[in-house]
């Protein structure tokens, strides 16, 4: 389609000149000679371009600028001006015009002019089609996206906000502090550290406590925000509605994950609850569990559900360091007080005031440890290294063991009174092969997380992968899972996981617990199981001894004791003759 310009000025010489050179130039061109006709025009017709005289009739070009943007048309006006209403056409330029023209026309200049405000028009086009596919979206979320600039005011707000948050597009411009909370106040909290700090923060399923909503159970997420020339605006939060889905798994009495933490067995259902009931309790808790079970996810979910969550959360692995550098590392040190100790520094308990603190691997600790560790549990006070000055904390306290500490206290390794500080209550995390209803949830976990990592698609892992881990006794627990199917990972190129691709395990498969064929339902003598095995391996002598939980030269014994024959053996034979 031809682009429309509408030419308005009262001199017909003028109106003649500009249709000859623009018709000519192939664009559409209406004229008018008085102000009623040209909004009559505006007002019925859409155009691309607008040239308009300073004076006419009574009114000015100015008139119609106003008119044109009082009706938000994306049309840029040129005003037409004689040499004495230079003034005017700078006016003109201030309200909002796109260029003026001097009389006489020049038609080099005019078609120049025309040209450049098309352009104009065109990227102006682009960028209001791009802002309303975006506006839809954001309107579309079913989430509530709120939107503030770095003093709290806000900035945007979907629909979605109106129904969880009641704010609506009216409330834009109006600070965010100053509106009465019918609420915990959480999201306000989120937002004000994401600006204070630059950084995210995410709660994970808290009770909003909400006026209207009693029930209304959310996870937030805030983020920073920072324009195209990398300069920080504001911040944006998104509240999730979780409300029914937690409904439906009180429902279900069954829960997959809490946190970061995956299991939808019994021993992990008692797990979840004794997490839950303990978010906003202030005593101490004792994570007692095997190398791997996920203590340290247990702290974060104690934090993170709780009240606590806007502070820090701050761990410490106490077995990694030598006791005066723990000393050091808890509770700081003062300029001087040691060799090295060039300036103050905060300990990791100052660090935390107000938020927790996760000791993991207490039992390592010494017996000087130990006595000053009881009395910040006991008085909530501490002095740094080099300094008499007491300092007063507000500090949650998580610690964690793999150790039997009640063995190491008989052997007066461990303070009997710190134990019982320690373990107001102790969580007992169950070891993986105590609940293997967990396990083929938690490999579908780690196939999420390394595809992602890894940017492949790999589906899942083959039917004697899934035997073998079922019949495994996994003594590194969920970590040990973890890192065998990461190293499946780097090495499989398909879409299933299968035997070749965890021969790096199978060394300890084999050698933590002969498994029989037995274990993988297989019937028979010796004679049948091992020609059960080489069937469902097509003869395969490497894969089918994995099975059987023997070495390659025992399946060769058992073969030639049994007179086994295979056929196509040349080609069979471990794949590659």
């Amino acid at each position: 389609m031809k682009l429309k310009i509408l030419v308005i000025d009262d001199e017909e010489s003028i109106r003649f000149t500009f249709e000859k050179f623009l018709v000519k130039k192939g664009y559409e061109v209406v004229t008018a000679d008085k102000y009623d006709k040209a909004m009559d025009l505006i007002e019925n017709s859409d155009f691309d371009l607008i040239f308009a005289d300073i004076i006419l009739d009574g009114k000015s070009g100015i008139d119609i600028l106003r008119g044109v943007k009082d009706r938000n048309l994306n049309c840029p006006v040129v005003m037409i001006t004689g040499a004495p209403e230079v003034d005017n056409a700078a006016e003109a330029l201030r309200l909002g015009a796109f260029d003026y023209i001097p009389k006489p026309v020049c038609q080099e200049t005019l078609l120049q002019v025309t040209k450049a405000a098309m352009e104009h028009k065109a990227l102006v086009d682009e960028k209001e089609k791009y802002r309303l596919n975006l506006e839809a979206i954001f309107m579309s979320v079913k989430d509530a996206i709120i939107t503030v600039d770095t003093n709290m005011f806000l900035i945007a707000v979907n629909e979605a906000a109106k129904n969880i948050c009641d704010l609506s597009r009216g409330h834009i411009g109006e600070a965010l502090s100053d509106f009465p909370r019918n609420c915990g106040g959480y999201c306000v909290e989120a937002l004000e550290e994401t600006i204070m700090e630059k950084s995210p923060v995410e709660i994970y399923r808290f009770e909003c406590k909400h006026k209207h909503r009693p029930q209304q159970i959310t996870t937030i997420t805030t983020h920073p925000l920072i324009n195209n020339k990398g300069l920080f605006t504001g911040a944006v939060l998104v509240v999730k509605d979780d409300t029914r889905l937690v409904g439906l798994e009180k429902e279900m009495k069954e829960r997959r994950q809490l946190h970061n933490i995956i299991g939808k067995s019994k021993r992990m259902q008692e797990v979840y609850s004794i997490i839950e009931s303990l978010v906003d309790v202030p005593s101490t808790v004792l994570v007692v569990g095997e190398s791997g079970t996920g203590k340290e996810l247990v702290a974060d979910a104690l934090h993170y559900r709780g009240e606590r969550r806007l502070k820090a959360l701050v761990k410490v692995n106490c077995s990694a360091l030598t006791e005066y550098l723990l000393e050091s590392e808890l509770f700081g040190h003062v300029k001087g007080a040691f060799t090295g100790a060039i300036s103050d520094r905060k300990g990791r308990f100052e660090v935390a005031d107000g938020g927790t603190i996760f000791l993991d691997e207490i039992g390592d600790i010494s017996q000087n440890m130990q006595s000053k560790l009881l009395r910040v549990l006991q008085e909530k006070t501490f002095e740094r290294i080099g300094d008499s000055k007491s300092i007063k904390v507000d500090v949650r306290v998580v610690t964690a063991t793999h150790q039997n500490l009640l063995e190491k206290i008989d052997r007066g390794e461990f303070r009997r009174d710190l134990y019982y500080r320690l373990k107001v209550v102790e969580l007992n995390l169950p070891p993986l092969r105590d609940k293997k209803e967990d396990l083929l949830l938690l490999v579908d976990h780690f196939l999420n997380k390394f595809n992602k990592k890894f940017n492949k698609m790999i589906e899942g892992i083959s039917t004697n992968v899934r035997k073998i881990f079922m019949g495994y006794h996994w003594p590194g627990n969920v970590r040990e899972l973890e890192n065998t199917l990461e190293h499946a990972f780097i090495v499989c190129n398909y879409r299933i996981i299968t035997v070749d691709h965890i021969s790096h395990f199978m060394e300890k498969f084999t050698k933590a617990k002969p498994y029989s064929v037995l274990s993988f339902g297989f019937k028979g003598n010796e004679r049948a199981r091992v020609l059960k095995a080489l069937k469902m391996e097509s003869g395969n002598k490497t894969k089918a001894a994995c099975l059987l939980g023997m070495s390659r030269s025992s399946l060769h014994r058992k073969i030639k004791k049994h007179k086994i024959e295979i056929e196509n053996q040349k080609t069979l034979e471990d794949g590659n003759g």
